[in-house]
This record gives structure tokens, sequence and C-alpha cells, in this order.
């Protein structure tokens, strides 16, 4: 039953994150920077402290007592995490939501799961699983096959990405879903994006001392009732600052040479529609963090649990991408591999699911 929480928690986040952009495609007159800042806000400085304050009593004590050296990590972990958000909403605008989000949460999820269990291999930390615990073990073997399973999957959503470049040059289509279409730049940024969106996870280990305490403190008033499910709420304040910081600047530098300063009072756009609706969009991407907290809480901090989460943001990315047309003018071949790539994606989080519960 645990198990099965876990997996309902990461689906509902994974329905936050693959479904957080839409939003912003209702926002009208405002260039790219105001509107992922504005909707940034939400995401980063506004609903985690307030997230915190109505799960965690005394959240900011327990960040006051923390040692300095912690909390700059986690912090640093969020400002290189911040470079992997931003140009997260850099790959989903030059691919679309679904190949942007497939290449980019497909990285996430590999760089996510391997790197802290390599780190676990020389700092062993009681209750981390190293890469020697995966390697030789049955259930860390299914874990990685399913971690192969997913590149193989991102490899052929990659695949469909440039069959779609082709597609739309040879049949001269153009949409509001691809005329921002670059799949050259696209993928730069995606790849940049998938590797350091990765440091996230690394925030949460580097946090975890902060929510520990949270768990400690509400097992203490709850006793034998598990896991405090809103225990990461308290890291998730420090992490994201970082990424607030990153994002913060480069939009701020990019309204300067843009001069697109004047959206956020612009009276010729829809003013109170385009704030609501980015403010909607980081609201929504900031539940994603909230549902892996919980998630995590059930599964715990491994392998496993980041890299089901990261295929549900996968699976419905792609599923907004289907829906919003976004592979109109494109051949039956090529949309066939993009379905196929999504499938393989998801019997990866199966046999990744498979592989959790044959550890528990």
């Amino acid at each position: 039953m645990q198990a099965l929480l876990g997996v309902i928690f990461h689906f509902i986040g994974g329905f936050a994150s693959g479904s957080f952009y839409i939003p912003y495609k209702k926002v009208k007159g405002w260039a790219w920077e105001t509107y992922w800042i504005v909707g940034g806000l939400f995401s980063w400085l506004i609903v985690p402290p307030l997230a915190a304050y109505l799960t965690i009593p005394g959240y900011m004590d327990i960040i006051a007592h923390t040692d300095g050296g912690i909390l700059f990590l986690t912090y640093f972990f969020g400002v290189l995490w911040g470079i992997g958000g931003l140009t997260y909403g850099l790959g989903v605008r030059y691919l679309g939501v679904s190949l942007g989000s497939s290449i980019i949460l497909g990285l996430c999820s590999v760089f996510g799961a391997l790197i802290p269990s390599v780190y676990y291999l020389f700092e062993p930390t009681p209750g981390k699983d190293s890469i020697k615990d995966l390697i030789t073990s049955d259930w860390g073997q299914m874990v990685l096959l399913g971690l192969l399973v997913c590149v193989i999957g991102i490899i052929i959503c990659g695949k469909a990405g440039a069959m779609k470049d082709n597609d739309l040059k040879r049949s001269g289509v153009v949409s509001d879903s691809n005329t921002e279409f670059k799949i050259g730049l696209g993928l730069t940024v995606s790849i940049i994006s998938g590797i350091l969106s990765a440091c996230f996870a690394f925030g949460i280990d580097a946090g975890k001392v902060m929510a520990d305490e949270a768990n400690e403190i509400w097992q203490a008033a709850n006793p034998g009732q598990g896991n405090f499910l809103f225990q990461n709420n308290v890291t998730y304040v420090i992490i994201l600052l970082g990424g607030l910081t990153t994002n913060f600047i480069w939009c701020m530098l990019l309204n300067v040479r843009n001069k697109t300063f004047s959206n956020y009072t612009d009276q010729s756009t829809p003013l109170l529609s385009n704030y609501i609706f980015s403010a909607i969009a980081g609201t929504t991407w900031f539940l994603q963090f909230f549902f892996y907290g919980m998630g995590e809480s059930k599964l715990g901090n491994g392998p496993s649990s980041w890299i089901l989460h990261m295929a549900f943001i996968i699976l419905i990315a792609n599923t907004w991408g289907l829906v919003l047309k976004e592979w109109n003018g494109v051949t039956k071949k090529t949309l066939n591999t993009i379905i196929i790539g999504i499938l393989v994606i998801v019997l990866s989080v199966l046999i990744v699911g498979y592989g959790n519960y044959l550890h528990e």
C-alpha cells in the first residue's frame, strides 16, 4: 500500500509538471522572459514558503539552526537547477511540450538517479543505496534496466523530433504550435537542461538534514504513523531560492536587452489574465515538488522514486503534445515513432516500479 500511494503521489506531481506550461500558452502580448519570471515568482518565492508554513510548524526555526554549509550547498544546487529550469522553458519553447520534455526529463531522470548512487559509493550513508547496491542486487539490476530502457525511449523521441523537423520543412506547414520549432537550438538547450535539472535531486540530498528534523518532530507528535508526507517542504524553500536567483537575473537581463520591461504595465495587452495565467503556471510547477515529496516519503529518496517521477512527467507532457496538435503536419511514420518513444518510456516506469517492489 505504501508503494502504491507513492506511485499515485508521483503521478499527481508528474501531471502538475507535465501540464504547467499549458497556461503560459494563454498569455498574450508578453515576451517569454516576462511571463516566465512572473510565473517563477510564484514557483520559487511565494508558494514554497506558504506551503512550508501550512505544513511544517516552525519551519523557519529549522532553517535558522541548520549548519550554514548545508544551507549553502542546498542553495548552490538550487542555482544549478535554476539554470536547468531556465533552459527547460527554452527547450519547450523551441521543441514543443512533448519532445522538449521527453529529452530534458529523460536525461534528468538518468543523471538524477545515477549520480547520487555513485556518490554514496564513496560516502556510505545509512538508508542510501550506492551504485554497488544497484549492480549487485536483483532489485537494483531491475532499476538499472529501467534506466537503460528510459534512455532508449529518449533516443526514439529525439529521432521523432528530427523526423518532425524534416516533415515540416518538406510540407511548409506553419501553425501556432510549430512557428518557433528549432531542432538544433532546442536540442542544445534541452541537453543542458536535462543535465543541470538533475541538481534538484542533489539539492534534496544536500538539505536532507532539514527534512529529517521536520520528520522527527512530526513523528514525535504522531507516533506509529510512518514518515511525514510533507517533510521536504522545508528543503524546497532553500533550493527554490537558488532557482529564483538564476532565473531572475537572466530574465531581467533579457528585459533590458529586448526592451520588454513595458510588458508588466502594457495596457494594450490583457494584463489581468496574463498575470493570472502566469501565476497558475508557476503554482502548478511548484505542485510537482509538493507531490514529489509526498511520493518520496512513501518510496524513499532513491533512483526508483526519482525516475518514476520524471517518467510520469514525460508521459503527461507527451500526452499534452498530442492534444495540442504539436505533431500536426507530420507523416504517419513520424507520429508512430513518437508514440513508440512514449510507450518505451512508460515501459521504463513499469520496470523501475517492479524493481522498487523487489526492494521492499
